[in-house]
């Protein structure tokens, strides 16, 4: 059924793109020449078939927003049972540890790093 409504809303799409194509406008529009038709006839008429391409349009298109939105039912995250880690399971650190912190002396103040050479202030000489 969406295959289908799909096919005629992508059709619609087409014929309502080329109706709008065939309409004047202030410069002259595709049918720009003589006919059957008067040109006041054919502006009323492919008003009217115009407006009846968008109803449908929307219409299909309304109609596989529906058929989408009830097949996604319950495929929502946050519809989902929570589900437990194990006791055992492996928690991994807050915050990290071992060669990714700096240096420290005992002191309490920072190291120079390894590249860095001791300040000493500059003499009075």
């Amino acid at each position: 059924m969406e295959n289908v409504i799909l096919t005629v809303h992508l059709i619609l799409a087409l014929m309502l793109i080329g109706v709008v194509l065939l309409q004047r406008s202030e410069g002259g529009g595709l049918l720009s020449g003589g006919g059957a038709m008067s040109a006041r006839g054919a502006a009323n008429a492919l008003t009217k078939l115009t407006w009846a391409l968008a109803i449908a349009f929307i219409t299909t298109s309304i109609a596989l927003t529906l058929i989408a939105a009830q097949k996604s039912e319950g495929t929502s995250v946050v519809d989902q049972p929570v589900t437990e880690a194990p006791a055992d399971a492996p928690v991994a650190p807050a915050v990290p540890t071992g060669d990714l912190l700096p240096p420290s002396s005992t002191d309490g103040t920072q190291a120079p790093a390894a590249g860095d050479a001791p300040l000493t202030p500059p003499s009075l000489d």
